[in-house]
C-alpha cells in the first residue's frame, strides 16, 4: 500500500456535486493498494497514518499526531499512487490491485482507523471526486507498507 499524507487546515471531498467527507483540521491521505497487498499492509499503513507525528507541540515542534489533536482523516482511494511514468508519457497503471480487492482493503483500512477512535470521513470507491484542502505548513508525507521509500 502506498500513501501521500497531507497535514491539512480543512479539506473535503465530493462526488457530483455532493460532498461526501469534510473534516477541519487534521490528515488528508491518498491510498492505493498494489496486487500483493493483504491485511499485514494494511495494519502498517493504518499505524503510521494514526501515529505519525506532524502536528506541533508546545514548544512548536512536530511531536502530536492526529489521533492526540482528535483530528480527522479524509481518506480517499486513488489507484494512480501505483501508475508507472518511468517509459513514455502516459502512465501504466498495471501494478495497482484489481478493483475488488483494493476496495476490501480501501474499505478495511477506514475500519481500523475508525476502531481507533479516529473520524474518517471518505470519498466513493472508485468515483470522480473532487478533492479541496488547506494544506497546513506545507507537510506532505509519503508512506509504502513495503518500505521502498
Amino acid at each position: 500500500m502506498r500513501a501521500v499524507i497531507q497535514r491539512v487546515k480543512q479539506a473535503s471531498v465530493a462526488v457530483d456535486g455532493r460532498i461526501t467527507g469534510e473534516i477541519k483540521q487534521g490528515l488528508l491521505v491518498f491510498l492505493g493498494v498494489g496486487p500483493d497487498d493483504g491485511p499485514a499492509d494494511v495494519a502498517y499503513i493504518t499505524d503510521k497514518i494514526a501515529n505519525l507525528r506532524v502536528f506541533a507541540d508546545d514548544g512548536g515542534k512536530m511531536n502530536r499526531s492526529v489521533q492526540d489533536i482528535a483530528g480527522g482523516i479524509l481518506l480517499i482511494s486513488q489507484f494512480t499512487l501505483f501508475g508507472d511514468c518511468r517509459k513514455g508519457r502516459r502512465p501504466d497503471f498495471s501494478q495497482a490491485a484489481p478493483p475488488a480487492l483494493a476496495k476490501a482493503l480501501y474499505e478495511q483500512a477506514i475500519e481500523t482507523l475508525r476502531n481507533l477512535g479516529i473520524t474518517v470521513q471518505t470519498g466513493i470507491f472508485a468515483a470522480d471526486m473532487q478533492i479541496n484542502s488547506v494544506n497546513d505548513g506545507p507537510v506532505t508525507m509519503l508512506l509504502d507498507s513495503k518500505r521502498l521509500f
